[in-house]
């Protein structure tokens, strides 16, 4: 029977992929990509782009996808078998594609590229995956030497070890709770998630109602649970995952001080002050002083807007729940609470005529008008019966394929992501390959015989997916290193995705991909009005809140000795920005996978940063009309289809004529 991590033709064939597949086929792929190596630095390749791409490339994208194939299984579909047998390679994939960025026969012939005369005819494109791929080979260790050059090699292993066992600690700490509770205890809990829970319980042969940790269960209880001793119950369990205060077998405090002293070790081997420094060099942020700057400018903007929210949310929890004394899990509860009482609408309420199959209709719809494709289901095979897929078409042509897997379940990291399967790229062997992503998100699955339901964040997430899938989808550039989302700098890379996420505010959107789950009739235009008044509520708290994140990631990864101050400096960065009542168990550093585990080190700034320039490219819109076809294809063609064959900066010139301005973002969120 044939391997079919090996059959990288076509899509992967997620349904037949066995764990006992992965070894043997890393042991073909892993053997063709070294040997591809060795042709590549031969005398026999000249140091020309499309001969080396013709060798090396092939062989490593090869790799690359059968590789993406296997951790995306285990991001979605965790097992025990599959854990090990992706545990066993990873150190196998990581060694080699650590030595391919540090080979010096091979920077030396991409130096002889760049300095031929073929260099100064490339397209702009061309030339800017050159230009990085000389910047990451420099980044990648290949100007180390001896001792050097092994110790970085050896960093590069141990660490991607380590986010793997963060990753993973954090899954089983989520996964691993659960509380049997009556019935009684979910007063105020919506039906269908009491529903679901009641469900889960007797699938595990319990009584009672059964409550966990995963986003559908944890947060309807804290939002709407009325017994306040559950909330505290579970706001302690969700808090401590993957901490010392949890199963000492899953405490990642260990890995997170290995992990940040490697950091600091590998930025100095590479001559930088702090892996701080190190993260910013392929970003649009020029140091980590102007971002801490950014930051801090931000937190002081915002800090009068949250200061008065709290108040007014202290104030009534006193007076019309009787808590005086707020504490973190109440928060969700008495903040849902004063909206219903300023703005007579719950979420819950918005959320029964958000039906995932009309929302769906909805937002193809938006995509299909403002970037002139059609989207349309295809087959292909998948990892779960709930998963759909997707092509996208243009005249006719195929443009792009996705994958969506809406749902949470057991063995599904949360959060929500977009992934790439693989890039749009002009094939040296066999033509033009069209690009092919994940769209990944944790919403509640359907209950019963009815639809899945979404809040309004859940929309929010979905457009903001979305938004990322675009930018990959839809790009125009053939060469691999800078299409779609590659090479796109990390801190301008939110921008797609942010800006869809403002169609969700927009009345003539709403009516469009609402439909009540019982009657069918779409969301009333009263009640949106009332969403639109409760869009800044509590505004000024969540910028501080994402501020408070991202100023302890940098200051992490920029100070010395900071691993030894993890909590120290958490605590210092609350101090700064935060007004919000704490608790001293606080862990949250345990599970924040975003920086030890998912590429975001040094780098969570990146959603504020990206933020500035999304809302100035949505204002755009604002002037024109949401739906006007000239903006769209200005906005497709200067920022979606160009990908990573420029800066990010050029790219929003380009569509906006001008610098960005952050008077956009602060009016967005009534702070201006």
């Amino acid at each position: 029977m044939t391997n079919p991590l090996l059959d990288t033709a076509g899509l992967p064939a997620f349904a037949d992929i066995r764990p006992e597949h992965v070894t043997p086929a890393l042991d073909v792929l892993l053997a063709d990509a070294r040997a591809a190596l060795e042709r590549a630095v031969g005398p026999d390749v000249p140091a020309d782009y499309d001969a080396l791409s013709a060798v090396l490339d092939v062989a490593t994208e090869r790799l690359g996808r059968a590789w993406g194939a296997v951790g995306h299984l285990n991001h979605v579909a965790d097992t025990p078998e599959l854990r090990a047998a992706y545990n066993a390679n990873l150190p196998r994939v990581t060694e080699f594609h650590t030595a391919l960025g540090a080979d010096e026969r091979l920077y030396a012939k991409y130096k002889a590229l760049a300095a031929s005369p073929a260099a100064a005819a490339m397209s702009a494109a061309r030339r800017r995956a050159l230009d990085n791929a000389l910047r990451d080979f420099r980044l990648s260790g290949a100007e180390l030497h001896g001792e050097a050059k092994a110790r970085f090699t050896q960093i590069q292993e141990r660490a991607a070890e380590l986010a793997q066992a963060f990753s993973e600690h954090v899954l089983d700490a989520t996964d691993r709770f659960a509380l049997y509770v009556d019935e009684a205890r979910l007063v105020g809990v919506p039906d269908d998630v009491r529903d679901a829970a009641r469900e889960a319980a007797r699938a595990d042969a319990r009584e009672g109602c059964k409550v966990t940790l995963r986003a559908p269960s944890y947060w309807p209880v804290m939002q709407y649970g009325s017994d306040r001793a559950l909330r505290e119950q579970l706001y302690r369990a969700y808090i401590t995952r993957a901490s010392e205060l949890g199963d000492p077998a899953l405490d990642n405090s260990a890995a997170m001080r290995e992990l940040l002293q490697l950091r600091r070790e590998e930025a100095q081997l590479l001559g930088m002050p702090s892996y701080a420094h190190l993260s910013l060099v392929p970003k649009m942020a020029d140091s980590p002083e102007q971002v801490l700057g950014f930051l801090r400018d931000l937190a002081r903007r915002a800090r009068p807007f949250a200061e008065r929210d709290l108040a007014e949310l202290r104030e009534f929890a006193a007076r019309e729940l009787a808590l005086p004394d707020l504490q973190p899990w109440d928060l969700a509860y008495a903040s849902e609470k004063l909206k219903q009482a300023r703005y007579a609408f719950s979420d819950q309420e918005v959320r029964q005529y958000l039906t995932e199959p009309r929302v769906l209709e909805g937002l193809f719809r938006i995509v299909e008008t403002l970037f002139e494709v059609e989207v349309r289901p295809d087959h292909a095979p998948v990892w779960h019966p709930s998963v759909r897929f997707y092509r996208i078409e243009r005249g006719g042509e195929l443009v792009a394929q996705f994958y969506l897997d809406p749902y949470a379940r057991a063995g599904k990291r949360a959060g929500a992501w977009m992934d790439d399967v693989r890039g749009r790229w002009q094939r040296p062997d066999t033509g033009l390959q069209t690009p092919v992503a994940h769209l990944v998100c944790n919403f509640a699955p359907p209950v019963g015989d009815k639809p899945a339901l979404l809040t309004h964040d859940d929309l929010t997430t979905l457009f903001h997916e979305f938004g990322h899938g675009l930018h990959h989808m839809l790009t125009r550039v053939d060469d691999l290193g800078v299409s779609g989302i590659s090479g796109v700098e990390w801190d301008a890379v939110e921008l797609p995705s942010q800006f869809m996420e403002n169609f969700c505010w927009e009345w003539d959107v709403v009516k469009r991909l609402s439909a009540h789950v019982d009657h069918g009739e779409a969301l009333p235009r009263a009640l949106f009005d009332k969403m639109l008044a409760a869009k800044n509520f509590h505004s000024g708290l969540q910028m501080l809140r994402q501020v408070e994140f991202a100023l302890f990631d940098m200051r992490i990864h920029l100070e010395y000795g900071a691993a030894e101050r993890i909590a120290a400096i958490a605590d210092e960065v609350r101090d700064e920005v935060s007004v919000l009542p704490r608790v001293p168990y606080n862990r949250f550093a345990h599970s924040f996978s975003h920086i030890f585990a998912g590429g975001y080190s040094a780098g969570y700034y990146s959603y504020k940063w990206a933020e500035v320039l999304s809302a100035d490219a949505w204002s755009a819109f604002e002037e024109r009309g949401v739906f006007d076809a000239e903006t769209g294809r200005r906005y497709r063609r200067e920022i979606l289809e160009v990908g990573g064959s420029r800066k990010a900066i050029d790219s929003f010139r380009a569509f906006r004529g001008r610098e960005p301005l952050i008077d956009a973002l602060l009016r967005h969120q009534g702070m201006g």
